[in-house]
């Protein structure tokens, strides 16, 4: 599915509805009830990846089956994605490792 179709790449263009191109690194995904979401950030002038807030995406198809990325409207799913992301990309840091 679109994890295939996005797995080795980490850097690709959105379009918005205005017609407004903008480039996104992959951060990181996860697949949750039987769908596939991605972690991405805007990748702009001055962006160092660290102060910079990450977007979930879910991969869909359109009407023609095409791969797309649609936003996650509903509340309830976006909270269980965004947690799964908050484990999977900070869990790694260790806070700690400085006392």
């Amino acid at each position: 599915m679109a994890e295939e179709l996005f797995e080795n790449e980490d850097i690709f263009t959105l379009t918005d509805e205005d017609g407004v191109e903008t480039d996104f690194e992959v951060v990181g995904s996860c697949e949750y009830e039987g769908n596939v979401y991605f972690a991405v950030i805007p990748m702009t002038e001055g962006n160092d990846g660290d102060s910079v807030e990450y977007t979930i995406l879910k991969a869909e198809k359109d009407e023609n089956g095409e791969d797309i990325f649609a936003t996650v409207d509903d509340d309830d799913e976006f909270d269980a994605v965004a947690d799964i992301f908050e484990d999977e990309l900070f869990s790694e840091a260790d806070y700690g490792a400085d006392e």
